[in-house]
């Protein structure tokens, strides 16, 4: 496995590849990761004749109060398990390359980013969308892997790819959980013992809320109103957003049916957790 830092250098090999015939898959990550990441990596490994895992916390997607300085980071653990995951290459460029001095165009989408977590990160997806356009242009990808646990940030991609006529495969990926429930996060590491149990209510929403659908509620308020006062009854979680909308269109719904997202954005203390399900899905 190499470690590439130069962008010039990661375009000179995404070039030769590409003139030798082979197929480039991508899974963007901003480091410190875990089994949800490998997953992805393994998936491209399937797909891909190089297997490329970007390796970059990107300070445009973060804002002014949030946690770009405190993210974890630990190259060595990253390059551990990407190389168990099958990764050829490893670019971890420096902010300084990516954003160099000057820099001053920013890829933005419109409606998609509006609702959920761009209501409370505003910024947050510009500098996702920038960022996601720069390392297509510089891995030049064949296909690129992103999780669901991320779901509207998936969405935005597909509609970015969509809408600038990128000929790039976006493959979305199931989410990864601990045995109990937990969404795997690199953000999991903030968490406290206490603060971790506690983290299961947004896992207990989620299964709550699913359970009520199969059953045959259909009601948004009614489902609404358990998942809210489930995640109530852990006094240290305050709920950012607990909405249903159209995993589609992200519009919100009244209804729920089969392909209703229950999108979840949830603080447990400082941390900031999110996690979803699609209604009349297990996932």
């Amino acid at each position: 496995m190499t470690i590439i830092e130069s962008v010039a250098e990661m375009q000179r090999f995404a070039r030769e590849a590409r003139t030798a015939g082979k197929t480039i898959a991508l899974v963007p990550t901003m480091g410190y990761l875990h089994e949800g990441h490998a997953s992805l990596m393994r998936e491209g490994r399937k797909r891909g004749d190089v297997l490329v895992a970007s390796i970059f916390v990107n300070p445009t997607q973060f804002g002014p109060s949030e946690d770009l300085d405190a993210y974890p980071r630990d190259l060595a653990r990253d390059t551990a398990v990407a190389s168990v995951a099958g990764v050829d290459v490893i670019f971890a460029p420096k902010a300084g390359d990516m954003y160099p001095t000057g820099f001053q165009t920013y890829v933005n989408a419109e409606e998609l980013t509006l609702p959920l977590c761009g209501a409370s990160r505003p910024g947050h997806f510009r500098g996702v969308t920038t960022v996601v356009t720069k390392l297509f242009n510089i891995v030049m990808p064949h296909v690129a892997l992103f999780g669901k646990k991320d779901f509207q940030q998936l969405a935005v991609i597909r509609r970015m790819v969509a809408d600038l006529n990128m000929d790039i495969e976006i493959i979305g990926m199931p989410i990864v959980r601990e045995d109990d429930g937990l969404a795997m996060s690199s953000r999991n590491a903030y968490l406290q013992p206490e603060e971790r149990q506690n983290a299961l209510c947004l896992y207990r929403a989620l299964v709550t809320a699913r359970g009520l659908f199969n059953g045959g509620e259909r009601s948004v308020k009614i489902l609404s109103e358990r998942v809210v006062r489930l995640i109530g009854e852990v006094p240290a979680a305050s709920i950012d957003y607990a909405e249903f909308r159209d995993m589609g269109t992200l519009e919100a719904v009244e209804t729920a049916d089969e392909g209703t997202l229950l999108a979840l954005a949830v603080r447990i203390g400082k941390t900031r957790l999110i996690d979803n399900c699609i209604l009349g899905e297990e996932n």
